[in-house]
């Protein structure tokens, strides 16, 4: 049988994705920039580079010429948000399903990933799929249920739906593609935000009222960005924010964790292997908040203490020492 699906990106995320296209017996090719990884893959079925703990199905099969998944009809673009424009525009053009699994704004445009994918891929039909999920727990079969956001509306839905969803993989249907993309990669920025909490041991009080704030501002940005408030309010806003927001699983979590306990960004990020998408993402959401005039002052915090202006606890204290006010989405 030949593979239908396509993974382009061979992290952890990529690799989850393509066990679980593959774990009813479909055929899956991933793409891979490392040749050394691609052998690895296609000899011992591992990826020991982004997730040692998943051991693949014989039907996955690697390549590293993005060439070989030109005539698949459903790709999913797993790759870093700041290299997605680059590794696009090496696909050959064709009409397909493209579905966006990396979560991100690229720097120094402020574009979303549809909007870079649109310009790097105008033949394809965009998705985003989004939600709460680790990559180790999805290559292990674990039950997940994601938003899976279709520009092609019903059509496209009707097609990828069926193609995607497996026992353990749950789609649920949105036309809300800028909601999907917006609460991807916000809730990155805020991990990293409850992460330093956790650093600074300011307890569980703390960690719940950042989520709760942080979620106004994912809310703030989306909205005025022409998401809908039902989108962030699901699992690829609302719920993806709770589950990194909660753990060391989380890269943009475990990167405020260091940062809380005293290590500069330049330190937390040195030697790893997997991306934190949230220490690029910070700059320019704030950046972009400032431009349209928003107040998300946990995402100003958190850009503060990546760039090394002030320490942990001075960013905390100042968050805690703004003015008193009403709460809501629009304070």
């Amino acid at each position: 049988m030949s593979p239908r699906i396509g993974v382009i990106g061979a992290g952890a995320w990529g690799t989850a994705l393509a066990q679980a296209m593959a774990s009813d017996g479909s055929d899956v090719l991933i793409w891979a920039r490392e040749a050394e990884l691609v052998a690895e893959i296609n000899a011992a079925r591992t990826n020991s580079l982004f997730l040692p703990s998943a051991r693949l199905a014989e039907t996955v099969r690697a390549t590293s010429d993005l060439a070989d998944l030109a005539e698949l009809p459903v790709l999913l673009v797993v790759t870093p948000a700041q290299h997605l424009a680059r590794v696009l525009s090496g696909l050959p053009s064709g009409e397909r399903d493209l579905v966006l699994c990396s979560k991100g704004i690229e720097a120094g445009t402020g574009r979303l990933m549809a909007d870079v994918a649109a310009e790097a891929a105008p033949g394809a039909t965009l998705a985003v799929l989004s939600g709460p999920t680790f990559a180790h727990e999805v290559a292990a079969g674990l039950p997940t249920a994601v938003t899976l956001a279709c520009a092609g509306g019903e059509e496209q839905w009707e097609r990828l739906a069926p193609a995607i969803s497996r026992p353990s993989l749950r789609p649920y249907y949105s036309d809300d593609v800028t909601g999907a993309e917006i609460g991807g990669a916000v809730k990155n920025v805020l991990a990293i935000a409850c992460g330093v909490v956790e650093g600074l041991g300011l307890g569980q009080n703390a960690r719940a009222a950042l989520i709760a704030r942080g979620y106004t501002e994912m809310l703030r940005f989306g909205l005025a960005r022409g998401a809908r408030a039902e989108t962030l309010a699901g699992l690829c806003g609302l719920g993806d924010l709770v589950l990194t927001c909660s753990s060391t699983s989380s890269r943009n979590f475990s990167l405020g964790k260091a940062l809380g306990e005293g290590l500069s960004a330049a330190e937390a990020l040195a030697g790893k292997n997997s991306v934190a998408e949230g220490a690029h993402t910070a700059p320019v959401l704030a950046e972009l908040a400032v431009k349209a005039g928003l107040d998300l002052p946990i995402v100003a915090a958190v850009d503060r203490l990546l760039k090394g202006e002030a320490p942990a606890r001075q960013v905390v204290a100042e968050l805690l020492a703004r003015p008193l006010k009403a709460e809501g989405p629009g304070q």
